[in-house]
């Protein structure tokens, strides 16, 4: 698959060659940009899926929600929708996305919005929640039409961005000095006792520049599987049967985390809509045990399999060190833009 993807290198060079130009042509001003007085902090990536922006707009929605209104804005992949969707008590899955559909299933008083035009997003919902102080943007790096001014940039410890290359040869969506652009950089993924100097080493690598400052997050699983009907410790449920399944990006480290000996572990595309015949293959693998499955999927699944046998394992992001910092950037930023607009 490598060499084969080696081959691809002048579409590579094509590519990259486009996405310079469109990224520059909004630098110079041929290419309209939005500004809103209402701050908004944009997470993204580089790289195609798999880097952790949804735990880290649920840190961030965790960190301002007691303090200021808040409003997602997402694509909505994969949605069976069309344009501006703003989530209510009747909103469905399917309508706005697995991921949207988490925001607004997990956090209250939290508007989750949906919209592939970042701008006419934005613009909604402002005028319909009005009160509106910070709005997050997930997944919004490469959607330069909106004027942020605040960016975080994640990348993962495994395949951090200096060592991949443009679509489609490697996973790269636009050149590495896209980067330059964020404010805040978060290697994420990495083991939790990531070394001081292992630290540094990354950091080099990174070649951020005097306005820019790096973070290390791992991910922290919940001690606790969650159903539609209650909960089980962890260590109770390593005692069972059980099947895992996932729909996500990069699944191994959730597999790695649960898996026994003979686990067996069903591994879907990102974003799966769950056929008939899947939900057949997953009833038949599970026989009597229970079904184990990422957050993200569980809205995915539960309407669709018995309540009683589906359950999910909440994941968060955790600093390695200098969270205090992260969180004083983030709040310092907030506050200041707030009291501006």
């Amino acid at each position: 698959m490598k060499n084969f993807r080696k081959l691809l290198f002048p579409f590579a060079v094509l590519y990259g060659i486009i996405t310079n130009i469109r990224n520059y042509f909004y630098k110079i001003g041929v290419f309209k940009r939005s500004s809103f007085s209402t701050p908004a902090i944009v997470v993204g990536n580089l790289s195609v899926g798999g880097t952790g922006k949804t735990p880290m707009v649920e840190y961030i929605i965790r960190l301002l929600k007691e303090q200021y209104y808040l409003a997602t804005l997402s694509r909505g992949y994969k949605r069976k929708s069309e344009g501006f969707i703003l989530a209510d008590a009747n909103t469905t899955m399917a309508e706005i996305g697995d991921e949207p559909f988490q925001y607004h299933y997990k956090f209250d008083n939290v508007s989750v919005a949906v919209d592939a035009k970042r701008v006419n997003g934005i613009q909604n919902i402002l005028k319909l929640k009005p009160q509106t102080q910070v709005i997050i943007l997930d997944d919004a790096y490469q959607h330069l039409a909106v004027k942020s001014d605040f960016n975080i940039l994640l990348t993962t410890y495994d395949q951090p961005y200096y060592n991949d290359n443009l679509l489609p040869v490697g996973n790269l969506r636009e050149s590495r000095k896209g980067a330059k652009r964020a404010q805040i950089v978060v290697v994420t993924k990495c083991p939790e006792k990531l070394s001081e100097q292992e630290q540094k080493n990354i950091v080099q690598k990174l070649n951020l520049t005097p306005n820019q400052k790096a973070f290390f997050t791992y991910i922290e699983f919940s001690k606790l599987a969650y159903s539609k009907s209650g909960k089980i410790d962890v260590e109770d449920l390593r005692e069972e049967d059980f099947i895992l399944v996932a729909g996500i990006a990069k699944p191994t480290t959730f597999f790695d985390h649960l898996k026994k000996e003979n686990t067996i572990c069903l591994p879907f595309p990102d974003h799966h809509h769950f056929s008939s015949a899947d939900i057949q293959l997953i009833l038949q693998s599970a026989k009597r045990g229970k079904i184990v499955t990422t957050e993200k999927d569980y809205v995915r699944l539960v309407d669709l399999l018995p309540p009683e046998k589906l359950y999910y394992l909440p994941i968060q992001t955790s600093f390695v060190n200098c969270k205090k910092e992260f969180d004083q950037i983030i709040l310092d930023y907030v506050g200041k833009s707030t009291a501006n607009s």
